[in-house]
């Protein structure tokens, strides 16, 4: 077993390694190691539904916004394509998703530091050749079992899909019946092949399987069906000052907070990285309408219901075989109701990983009092004992705040965690990003006339600091503003929040909806 000694060693290569892979190429004292288990590149397969386009614009690619003159920026790549002035003439601004896959797969190909077909066994705490604190990795490769050693180890192993905890045995049951919409595509001549289909969750993944399902599946005689937990078929917050809460500045401000303040903010923020884009919704929409003339929305073969979530189902026996009853309730009336359906679709998002590989090391891992890991802000694990760098991306949401998944922030993400490594400024960062003061500390530097800036005393036991409810703002009634507060889609985002991060196989999931990215893919 041969040992190598790297700076930084990368485990999974989804597009948040990958970015790291590809900023840290031009350091020529940066020697690392990016390794994942598949054999060539691949970004949720599962999702790559014609037309679907990233809810990114085109500049969140894997370098632009730290280095745009990087050669394996998204540019660069439609210039060595001979397809630079085709995509400057067709003045778009988001990627197809397909596209994106194809720029990223290029980039992982070319990039010596990126080795495919290296499945990663363990991870341990190690002293180096030069007597430094770092990690053994160990992993299998087509040569056999190699060792190699690491001051830093980054883990970008991504997302795996999420089975809410009622249905899991009947996942187990259904067999083909079920898919999730990560295997939206490898299973999708297996769904068409019904007359009814149910889709659960309605993150953009749902919402572009329900779409996909409307234009070359629907017609006369055949059902489908769109429920969700949600209060609302919503879209994605996309306003221009929103969406500053995807920049390094709500990031400094949300890991600057108590943990329960980041859980209590994270729990009203779907809206921001769970929701669907309004083009999506706005297509669903007209597909609609077509069907609903003449006869009007009680014709087209389409229910959508939101509101209701999954308590149970069973699998059936029928004469042509088997169906699935599902059992819901509807929260809002306590009305309980079942479904009958020939198969299920589960938009549910996806959690983090378990890093099952990082087993010897756990004990190190500083936690919060939920059990997660405590983060800096430069993503690095507080560890005790050791002063090796254990870095993550991706699995920061309940640290960093709703851009965690999101595209946009991967390519900063990368630069901050390869300064930070360096012990130095490899990539200039910008000061400042929004003109959102996201606190009072954060406006007085810029504004005189914010003075004695100081903490409050915590409220008493028992007391909540303002006795006197706000006065409610008319043209905002009461079931708009519970809804936007209430907003927890059953779905969630591969890796991005707006985008995802690496699908793995059906996993079983967690309980807690809340705990699951956003599901909708970039």
């Amino acid at each position: 077993m041969s040992t190598e000694q790297y700076e930084l060693v990368g485990l999974g290569l989804g597009p948040f390694n990958l970015a790291l892979a590809a900023l840290a190429e031009p350091c020529e004292d940066m020697s690392c190691l990016f390794l994942d288990e598949n054999p060539e590149f691949s970004w949720h397969p599962g999702m790559m539904v014609d037309g679907a386009t990233l809810q990114v614009p085109v500049l969140a690619d894997l370098v632009s916004l730290v280095d745009p003159t990087n050669r394996n920026s998204y540019l660069a790549w439609l210039r060595d394509q001979g397809r630079l002035f085709g995509f400057y003439f067709s003045e778009a601004w988001h990627v197809p998703r397909a596209e994106y896959d194809a720029y990223c797969r290029s980039v992982a190909e070319r990039l010596a530091s990126c080795h495919f077909g290296c499945r990663v066994t363990a991870v341990r705490h190690a002293v180096l050749a030069d007597g430094r604190d770092g990690f053994s990795v160990t992993y299998d490769s087509v040569d056999g079992p190699r060792e190699v050693r690491a001051a830093n180890v980054a883990l970008g192993i991504g997302t795996e899909p999420v089975v809410p905890g009622a249905l899991r045995a009947l996942c187990e049951q259904g067999g083909a019946l079920v898919a999730h919409s990560a295997h939206y595509l490898s299973r999708a001549d297996w769904i068409r092949a019904a007359d009814d289909v149910t889709v659960l969750g309605s993150g953009q993944s749902g919402a572009e399987i329900v779409l996909d399902l409307l234009r070359g599946w629907h017609q006369p005689g055949r059902r489908l069906r769109w429920l969700t937990r949600t209060a609302a078929f919503e879209p994605m917050e996309y306003s221009k000052i929103g969406l500053e809460h995807f920049t390094p500045d709500y990031a400094d401000y949300f890991h600057a907070l108590p943990e329960p303040a980041r859980d209590e903010l994270l729990a009203t923020q779907g809206r921001l990285y769970k929701a669907v884009s309004d083009e999506t919704l706005a297509e669903i929409r007209g597909e609609l309408d077509r069907r609903a003339f003449p006869d009007g929305p009680a014709s087209t073969g389409v229910t959508l219901l939101p509101g209701v979530e999954a308590v149970g189902g069973r699998v059936v026996e029928v004469p042509e075989g088997e169906e699935l009853d599902l059992e819901f309730v509807h929260a809002r009336t306590q009305t309980g109701f079942r479904v009958r359906t020939q198969r299920l679709v589960l938009a549910t998002g996806y959690a983090q990983r378990q890093q099952r590989l990082l087993g010897p090391i756990e004990t190190l891992m500083r936690r919060d009092s939920r059990g997660r890991p405590l983060i800096d802000r430069d993503h690095r694990v507080l560890l005790d004992g050791t002063q090796a760098g254990l870095y993550v991306q991706n699995a920061e949401l309940h640290t960093h705040g709703v851009g965690t998944p999101d595209l946009g922030l991967g390519a900063y993400r990368a630069a901050t965690i390869l300064n930070a490594v360096a012990g130095r400024e490899l990539h200039r960062l910008p000061a400042r990003t929004a003109h959102t003061s996201f606190s009072p500390a954060a406006a007085a530097r810029t504004d005189e006339a914010f003075t004695r800036v100081t903490a409050l005393p915590a409220p008493s036991a028992g007391r909540a600091r303002h006795a006197v409810p706000p006065r409610q703002i008319p043209s905002q009634p009461e079931d708009r503003r519970e809804r936007r507060v209430s907003t927890v889609p059953t779905g969630g985002n591969p890796d991005g929040s707006r985008g995802p991060g690496a699908a793995g196989p059906a996993a079983p999931g967690v309980d807690d909806p809340a705990a699951a990215t956003t599901d909708h893919l970039g």
